[in-house]
């Protein structure tokens, strides 16, 4: 609570799975300064939050956090926020994988026995409909953007001009083409392969396994997986959570 947050801190926000890492490295790319992005702000001991003050470097910020749980100094400090978010479908598969592949999460055997806790919001970060709706109460006010990965998926260099211009960087047309070749899932999924052995070199607090970080970045993936039955489940509870949901 008593977090000291930075005016020119940049908090990189979604819930897990739906392009953190992606869009980590498409911001580190944009500034021309030195930039360390940190890890979360809510895993780890107190030590680490020492750590986080003593970097003279722009902070960005990576938190799963839902809004009402943010340290209170980034609002009032009206600090710039990014939230991503991603189809709750293709976000639930992701995650099925992530928790299969990750000894420091429980083990969940089978699609269906995930499928259950994802909707009861028994998974690591709560209920995916809360978090969402936590920070789209606010996403009208001027210091957070709301983006989406299928949205980057289509047409990066739309959303990256958009980061550049929200984050007020004066980035070329031509720079933003090339951020975006380098930006590409697959030269980010082989190059954090590569990075893999430095363990320090991690946005996830949940592992320091990198090769768990990319899977496939798919969009409609979560077709190969729900059934009929689980799709039409899936769709009510969406209905009736998100009912007063520009979504």
């Amino acid at each position: 609570d008593t977090f000291d947050a930075r005016e020119d801190d940049v908090l990189l926000v979604s819930y897990p799975k739906s392009g953190t890492h992606w869009l980590a490295g498409v911001i580190t790319k944009l500034y021309n300064t030195q930039v360390t992005i940190t890890s979360p702000i809510e895993f780890g001991d107190i030590s680490q939050l020492e750590e986080l003050n003593k970097l003279s470097s722009k902070r960005i910020i990576p938190t799963h956090l839902d809004y009402n749980m943010l340290p209170p100094n980034f609002k009032s400090k009206k600090c710039k926020m990014i939230y991503i978010s991603r189809n709750p479908k293709d976000t639930a598969v992701s995650m099925f994988h992530y928790y299969r592949d990750n000894p420091n999460l429980p083990t969940v055997d089978t699609w269906p026995a995930f499928f259950d806790l994802f909707l009861k919001g028994s998974v690591v970060c709560g209920s995916w409909f809360d978090h969402f709706l936590s920070w789209e109460e606010h996403e009208d006010e001027k210091n957070i953007l709301f983006l989406f990965y299928e949205d980057m998926k289509k047409d990066l260099p739309k959303v990256v001009k958009e980061i550049s211009l929200f984050l007020n960087l004066n980035v070329s047309d031509n720079d933003i083409q090339d951020i975006c070749k380098k930006s590409s899932f697959s030269d980010m999924k082989n190059d954090t392969e590569k990075e893999n052995s430095n363990p320090n070199h991690t946005v996830c607090a949940l592992t320091s396994n990198r090769k768990l970080i990319f899977r496939k970045g798919a969009v409609g993936d979560w077709k190969n997986y729900f059934t009929p039955k689980q799709n039409i489940r899936f769709q009510e509870i969406f209905n009736e959570k998100m009912k007063l949901s520009k979504m």
